[in-house]
Order: C-alpha cells, then structure tokens, then sequence
C-alpha cells in the first residue's frame, strides 16, 4: 500500500481549521480548491462558492492531511466521534509538540504519557472536534 490519507469533512469550517492544523504541523498546503473554482455545470450557491471542496496539507513522508466543507446540499457532517487520527511520531518531543498544538482549544481526553504497552501515548480532541492519538514507541522498527 502506498499511503493511508486522513480525509475530514467540516461543516463549513474547512479553511480555519487547516489554517490551525498548518499552525501545528508546519509546511504548505498542496491544494487548495474551493467550490467556486468547479466548472459551471457544477456550480454551487453563492453561500457555498467560497467553502473549501478540497484542501490537502502534507504530513511528513508521503501522508498528505485532507478534507472538505460538506455543502449545505448534502447535509450536515459527523464530525470526528467514530474515528481518530493517529500519528506515530519519531521522538517524544515531536509527540509532546504536536499534541499541545492539537489540544490548544480542544480538550484533552488523555495527557501524554508512558503508557503500559511501553508507547508514550496521549489522546485529545481538537478545537474542531477531530479526535487524535499521537504516539511515540521506541520499539517499533525505524525508531
């Protein structure tokens, strides 16, 4: 397989929550299209025309962080409480790092720590409601 690729629905909050999501993982959006830049057979409301249809944001080697507003056509999005986002980072400090930025405005579900399966491990929920787990384990290979 070559890659597993979160893709997360909003509510019309697409662009302020990868704004955030920028602020804490750093880099540069590969894509950014909003539902005015489809072809006009397409063409959405005028409320909608400036919502994001696809935003991508690259997450270390070859993961790319995705998602959509969900128009008002379709419905409202579940937004984040039948899955998490895990990320396996490469030191404690890139875990410490990046669950303090995830969890600034959310709520923390579990603080990092060393946990009994001998990962450093934490879970939280963001400011946007997406749940995430971030663990650092020295064991596993490529650690």
């Amino acid at each position: 397989m070559a890659a597993v690729n979160p893709y997360i629905n909003f509510n019309g909050n697409a662009n302020e929550a990868f704004n955030f999501y920028k602020s804490v993982f750093g880099g540069e959006f590969a894509m950014v299209m909003r539902f005015s830049d489809v072809p006009p057979a397409f063409k959405m409301s005028e409320s909608e025309a400036n919502k994001i249809m696809h935003i991508a944001l690259p997450l270390g080697r070859g993961t790319l962080l995705m998602g959509s507003d969900v128009p008002d056509s379709v419905g409202k999005a579940v937004i984040g409480t039948n899955f998490y986002v895990s990320i396996s980072t490469e030191s404690k400090e890139e875990a410490d790092k990046l669950f303090n930025g995830l969890s600034a405005g959310g709520k923390v579900q579990m603080p990092m720590e060393n946990s009994f399966w001998g990962a450093y491990f934490g879970m939280l929920t963001d400011p946007f409601g997406v749940q995430w787990m971030l663990s650092f384990d020295q064991n596993l290979p490529g650690q």
